[in-house]
């Protein structure tokens, strides 16, 4: 049977690249001024998908509101996960919006058309066999580790030993429609449903074919990977904006002075202005309406919509949320640093500062590597901003 209907898994917050999702969920998040849902649905459109099922529930208005009832004239039917209770749990949703063999991806992460293309063709050429997509990487003791052999998977970990594994699950399956009686027959683990918990019980009985891929897939799972996100999606060209020479895409709208230096990659949303002596570059993106002042140096780094960066600001490695401003003379160095999500301290990570939505930063203020803001908060004149600032807080010199 031909597989013409995708399920996109898009209900999760995203805890661990907070602040940043602290008003939207992670698959709106910004990757090359688009959200990161908008590459996944261009990836399901491209490989010939005809009709998707986006499962919403965190912030879900964020996504339906910027969607609407369709992408590129494929229909989009929404469905509701109320409670986060696992990848299963959010698929077991959808069964009555779907009939027929379906794709299934996860909405956080950058894939292409090829990748599903290649898993639609290994599930179309079999016997209603599930097929789930693998990608080799180095870091795969962050994901979980797969074992694939003679075409099966043969093997799930999830939370293996350093360098044990090379290969992971990349997040892109094909199924017939009985995978919904097989999630409903799964065991729930703490009140959740995974969808590894019922692909590891279909593995063991010999049932699940594998596919290896090595196209585009970047994911985001801590905010510094949103850095390497914004690289990708660069170094591919996947841009709205059109392209004014080799590796930099202004819109058509924005007003970039005849004194500033655009660096690439680098993309440089509607409606913005850059002032004179400025130099925006390498890997930069910057969203729509945003104002970037005279002598501004912004290398590295993700600024969505609506931002202000005021004259004479260093800024490197840095994540901006949206409405954010930062008065003159304002220094963020860049990573290595070390940074702690939750209880867990990560060294050495690429991150200058992540600075939440509508946060204001007043003159002269430095930033630590590795400083994460919350939405909101106000940061005074010539103020030095280490380690966790909280949503709302203000901090003075």
């Amino acid at each position: 049977m031909n597989v013409r209907t995708a399920v996109v898994l898009a209900a999760g917050e995203g805890t661990r690249l907070r602040p940043l999702t602290e008003n939207r969920p992670k698959p709106m998040l910004s990757a090359g001024n688009r959200p990161i849902l908008e590459h996944v649905l261009d990836a399901l459109v491209d490989a010939g998908i005809e009709r998707v099922v986006l499962v919403v529930g965190y912030r879900r208005t964020r996504v339906q509101e910027h969607f609407g009832p369709d992408y590129r004239d494929v229909p989009i039917e929404y469905v509701i996960q109320d409670k986060q209770l696992g990848s299963g749990h959010a698929l077991l949703e959808a069964r009555d919006a779907t009939t027929g063999p379906l794709v299934v991806v996860n909405g956080d992460r950058v894939i292409d058309s090829g990748s599903v293309e290649e898993v639609i063709e290994r599930f179309e050429s079999g016997e209603d066999e599930p097929v789930m997509a693998v990608i080799e990487r180095e870091d795969a003791h962050r994901y979980g580790g797969v074992r694939l052999a003679g075409g099966e998977i043969t093997r799930l970990v999830e939370k293996p030993d350093p360098g044990a594994f090379r290969l992971i699950n990349a997040g892109i399956y094909a199924f017939g429609d009985a995978i919904f009686d097989e999630i409903a027959a799964t065991s729930r683990e703490s009140g959740e449903l995974a969808l590894t918990d019922t692909i590891g019980r279909l593995m063991e009985e010999g049932r699940v074919a594998g596919v290896k891929i090595e196209g585009v897939w970047v994911d985001a799972t801590y905010p510094w990977d949103l850095l390497e996100v914004t690289s990708e999606v660069l170094a591919t060209g996947r841009v709205s904006e059109p392209p004014r020479e080799d590796g930099v895409w202004v819109a058509e709208s924005a007003a970039v002075h005849a004194d500033a230096t655009l660096r690439p990659p680098v993309a440089i949303g509607a409606d913005c202005v850059v002032g004179p002596g400025s130099v925006i570059g390498p890997e930069v993106a910057v969203g729509e309406s945003t104002t970037i002042g005279a002598n501004v140096t912004l290398e590295g780094s993700v600024v969505d919509p609506d931002s202000r960066l005021d004259h004479g600001s260093t800024i490197v490695d840095a994540v901006f949320g949206q409405d954010v401003h930062l008065k003159a003379d304002a220094t963020i160095p860049g990573g290595p640093a070390d940074v702690r999500v939750d209880q867990e301290v990560f060294e050495d990570q690429r991150l200058g500062a992540v600075l939440a939505d509508r946060v204001g930063v007043g003159g002269g203020v430095t930033f630590q590597p590795g400083s994460l803001v919350g939405s909101g908060a106000r940061i005074g004149d010539g103020a030095v901003v280490r380690g966790h600032v909280a949503s709302g807080a203000e901090v003075v010199r």
